[in-house]
């Protein structure tokens, strides 16, 4: 039988992990299993890529540098307006 690669985590990003709990049919799960197999990516791999290809078609930022750069506004608040007919 083939051993199981584990994913093993980036030590640097350890303190920004958060953990849920995920629930799949098993038609879903069985799927997940294959599609991880063919792609030799882990099951994690394939989570953060479905959830930033789900948060890009929501237009919401999927970086913390991302999210900076969207909040920059066009126009300041407390920058002088441009004069009309100049």
């Amino acid at each position: 039988m083939a051993k199981r690669l584990q994913h093993r985590p980036d030590p640097s990003r350890r303190a920004a992990q958060v953990r849920k709990l995920i629930e799949f049919d098993a038609e879903t799960w069985h799927a997940l299993r294959l599609l991880s197999g063919d792609s030799m990516k882990s099951l994690q791999e394939l989570a953060e890529e479905a959830f930033g290809d789900l948060l890009k078609k929501h237009g919401r930022p999927v970086t913390l540098k991302q999210a900076l750069r969207e909040s920059l506004r066009r126009q300041p608040a407390n920058d002088p307006r441009p004069k009309r007919g100049q």
